[in-house]
């Protein structure tokens, strides 16, 4: 019987490595400016590599345990696994309608949900103020308003595009969301990280040791000279390849 239950990991197709690429993109926070506002806060007394390593090792353990736990339970039920809003809405819906006390456990999933997605919403939203205050001289209760009117009405398109703004981007089903988790998730994230990776090391930006005075003040690991080859040209190509990897795997049609 155990036979059974052991996952096919051979039908987890391209698109799914590829979401999973982006949402380490997302979880991070570094495609869209988030790890700035986060890193504002943190204390000189500690280093900038040490406090990455930190947050990338309790970032990859979450990933693995909601992985053993997904994959599994989508294999069981018969649920395809796909990327992207799908996975959210689709996947993980299906498997909670499949699961005793499913209706339960599917509440405290999406309510934990919303919570993970206020604090990166405030995060990309404060972002968005300093740049508007920054090119206008607005105050920031101006701001803010005039923002967060915009950010309203572009959320409308998601929330009313299943029933009232019909809208069909790529294939068959498609909706709003999708427009935009591929705005966000295919084009933003790995193009802005690839702005950070770029504008950090290199002359016409920050420069790398500009880079490595900031990142090394504190206790904790620091960034060695030998690593700036890695920065420099091992990391942009990575996200390129991720880049353009995803737009190749697209499924447009």
């Amino acid at each position: 019987m155990s036979f059974y239950l052991v996952p096919d990991f051979s039908k987890i197709n391209g698109s799914v490595i590829v979401g999973a690429m982006n949402q380490a993109f997302f979880t991070l926070s570094i495609g869209m400016g988030s790890m700035a506002i986060f890193g504002s806060y943190i204390d000189k007394k500690q280093a900038l590599m040490g406090e990455a390593v930190n947050v990338i090792a309790l970032d990859t353990f979450v990933a693995l345990i909601a992985g053993l736990i997904m994959f599994p339970a989508c294999f069981s039920y018969g649920v395809e696994v796909n990327a992207g809003p799908s996975l959210l809405f689709d996947t993980m819906a299906s498997v909670f309608n499949n699961m005793a006390g499913g209706r339960w456990w599917g509440t405290l999933f999406f309510l934990f949900m919303v919570f993970a997605a206020m604090s990166t919403v405030l995060a990309v939203c404060e972002n968005i103020l300093a740049m508007v205050r920054e090119l206008t001289g607005w105050s920031r209760p101006k701001g803010s308003v005039i923002c967060g009117i915009g950010i309203f009405l572009l959320g409308l398109t998601t929330a009313l595009g299943y029933s009232v703004l019909h809208f069909r981007p790529f294939a068959e089903g498609t909706a709003w969301l999708d427009f935009w988790d591929f705005i966000v998730s295919t084009n933003v994230l790995p193009l802005g990280s690839l702005v950070f990776a770029l504008f950090c090391c290199n002359r016409f930006g920050w420069g790398w040791d500009n880079f490595i005075e900031e990142a090394n003040a504190g206790r904790g690991l620091k960034v060695r000279h030998w690593m700036k080859p890695l920065f420099q040209w091992f990391v942009p190509v990575a996200i390129i390849f991720i880049y353009v990897y995803g737009m190749v795997t697209f499924k447009w049609r």
